[in-house]
């Protein structure tokens, strides 16, 4: 992991090529602000460029705290393997019992056909079904304008107040999603996000805590992770940027969400796996760094190796695959996204190819916030991008791009 006489794996014409290719993006005016982190054998090399603001302010910070949208998936599914850990769940356990408003599922004859039309689920949810975002519910790409999505946006399952993640408490949101049914059978095609939301519901149900004390308990605490939550409080929501949408015609920047006042200053309703947490680098890297080191902070152990194991190698099946590819290939389209990584563990992603800069085997996920972050066995290494320019304009994505492509280019063995 370390070579050619550098301590970090890093070399330092590497670091500066990094540095200077994300200021160039910041230069560009088309991203206010961004905090980058990266870390290989033992070190960690941060750079906060640019300010928080569009219009100036307050400079970026090592400890800025970022809505990290989807990026929130790899972390919240910890929860779920704690306790499949103790055996308070297990993998191929019906779901029903502690999720009886997704019991006795009606399927869609054809995924993009009327809600009316149906036949019975051939089985119950698994918990495993729900780690692998195969329960039969979810957003869909390929099926847009399906009767479907436009369900979820009218039962407001997703969309209430303009917003995409869930907006009311979690068993009347439960109670919404049970009024639909699934658009595959359950175990049978890869779908978006509602799973890991589903996740955390599960998680409150079984452990009689609300999910956020239970991740805070168990996997925030432990790590040191103080500054990740549902929301940002008072005293440190001068730490939180705006979250920008710029138009998509001029550019211009528009705040999708402010700061103070906006949905992440108090605590949500429902407190979403799939996309609700704000967090910081230093934040990230603990839980990231945790994984790569087989479930293990320091002396402590958060997570079993196995249960680490089953989270980031791939658990779809090729046909599952192909589903995936097709989904990334809508979103690359429509959100300017990373692309396509092959497979899918439990709540990230799991390179099962070699398409870019990155080897076969890196895990994470990005989010439409303009987050990325992802760790490599290989190199064991962990990189991290935080902006808040959403992904309205390609420009947060290209730079996310760019990121891994210099940070790949600066290791050095």
């Amino acid at each position: 992991m370390r070579g050619n006489g550098n301590d970090n794996g890093f070399s330092g014409a590497g670091l500066r090529r990094l540095r200077e290719v994300l200021e160039a993006h910041v230069e560009s005016r088309k991203i206010p602000g961004l905090v980058a982190l990266v870390a290989r054998g033992g070190e960690t090399h941060v750079e906060a460029i640019g300010t928080m603001r569009h219009d100036g302010g307050l400079p970026m910070r090592r400890d800025t705290i970022f809505r990290m949208a989807s990026t929130t998936k790899p972390v919240a599914v910890a929860a779920t393997m704690v306790l499949l850990d103790e055996c308070r769940l297990r993998l191929d356990d019906p779901t029903d019992h502690w999720l009886p408003e997704l019991a006795d599922r009606q399927v869609l004859k054809r995924p993009d056909g009327p809600l009316d039309d149906t036949v019975p689920a051939r089985r119950p949810i698994t918990v495993r079904d729900l780690l692998t975002s195969t329960c039969g519910l979810g957003l869909d790409m390929t099926a847009i304008g399906s009767p479907m999505m436009s369900a979820y946006f009218r039962q407001r399952v997703y969309g209430e107040n303009g917003w995409m993640l869930p907006a009311v408490e979690p068993d009347e949101w439960m109670r919404r999603l049970g009024t639909l049914p699934l658009m595959y059978q359950p175990g049978e095609r890869w779908l978006y996000n509602v799973g890991d939301d589903v996740l955390g519901v599960l998680v409150a149900r079984v452990t009689g805590q609300s999910f956020e004390a239970f991740l805070r308990e168990r996997i925030f605490d432990p790590l040191g992770m103080k500054d990740t939550g549902f929301h940002v409080p008072a005293d440190k929501i001068d730490r939180l940027p705006p979250l920008y949408a710029p138009d998509p015609q001029t550019g211009e920047f528009t705040v999708e969400d402010p700061a103070e006042g906006g949905h992440h200053s108090k605590p949500p309703a429902f407190q979403s796996g799939g996309g609700g947490l704000d967090s910081t680098v230093d934040d990230y890297h603990a839980y990231f760094r945790m994984l790569l080191d087989r479930g293990t902070h320091g002396t402590r152990r958060i997570l079993s190796r196995p249960a680490v194991e089953l989270m980031t190698t791939n658990r779809l099946t090729p046909e599952q695959t192909a589903a995936l590819q097709a989904w990334a290939r809508g979103v690359v389209h429509l959100s300017h996204g990373q692309g396509q990584t092959g497979g899918w563990g439990f709540g990230m992603t799991v390179r099962t190819y070699r398409g870019d800069y990155a080897p076969i085997g890196q895990f994470g996920w990005d989010g439409g916030a303009g987050t990325t972050t992802y760790a490599d066995p290989d190199n064991g290494l962990v990189g991290i991008l935080l902006t808040q320019t959403g992904m309205s304009t390609p420009d947060s994505a290209r730079a996310m791009r760019d990121f891994w492509a210099t940070l790949y280019q600066a290791v050095d063995d």
